[in-house]
């Protein structure tokens, strides 16, 4: 089982704290780029952009959107086109994920979860393993969401598991109830699943 931390109650100035001080080291550590995957949906925009004020060599930063829909990147569903439009002015990349992509290793791996207990777009329908063979699949969740009735695509549980850290953000108590759940091996939703296979350290912010 993962060595969990739990930082409770952490306003998006600390959670943007914590991410500048992991990018710092990340990049003090190589000469060459720091690959970091970030989670879409509501919650980590205001974090982004607080982090956005730090000041860090950017150019070095390559940032992997966890999934996104499958529309259009000027559409507003989109996570990359919101990506591309904070991170790329302040000289990042923004890699657009296809299922011909050659995922890395990442410094960091970011992620939100549903009430549901998906990931990324690792819903529970999805039957979401450990020992897939592949780094990024096309699915369709089930029910769809009706926020974003899109078909996704979506790193899977090796590629996000393959990362020297994982971050999570959840806000609310039925997320913590169910995120508390899956720490304690008592639940087999695609988070409890990821946790069960992490060696990293995780740190989760409510």
């Amino acid at each position: 089982m993962a060595d969990i931390t739990i930082i409770e109650n952490a306003a998006d100035e600390r959670i943007a704290e914590w991410l500048e001080q992991e990018l710092a080291r990340a990049l003090a550590a190589t000469d060459g780029p720091v690959t970091i995957t970030v989670p879409g949906g509501s919650t980590p925009f205001p974090i982004i952009a607080k982090l956005l004020e730090a000041d860090l060599d950017w150019s070095r930063l390559v940032v992997w959107p966890g999934d996104d829909r499958i529309v259009p990147e000027d559409h507003e569903a989109s996570n990359t086109g919101k990506l591309r439009a904070m991170f790329e002015p302040a000289g990042a990349e923004v890699v657009t994920l296809t299922i011909m992509e050659q995922v890395p290793h990442f410094d960091l791996a970011w992620l939100g979860m549903g009430a549901d207990g998906h990931i990324a777009s690792l819903f529970p329908n999805t039957d979401p393993k450990l020992d897939e063979p592949r780094s990024i699949v096309r699915l369709t969740p089930d029910p769809l969401p009706p926020e974003a009735p899109f078909d996704r695509i979506s790193l899977t549980l090796p590629a996000i598991l393959d990362s020297d850290t994982i971050a999570f953000v959840i806000r609310g108590e039925d997320k913590r109830a169910v995120f508390d759940e899956a720490a304690g091996g008592k639940s087999d939703l695609p988070v409890a699943r990821l946790l069960a296979g992490a060696t990293q350290p995780v740190i989760c912010f409510t």
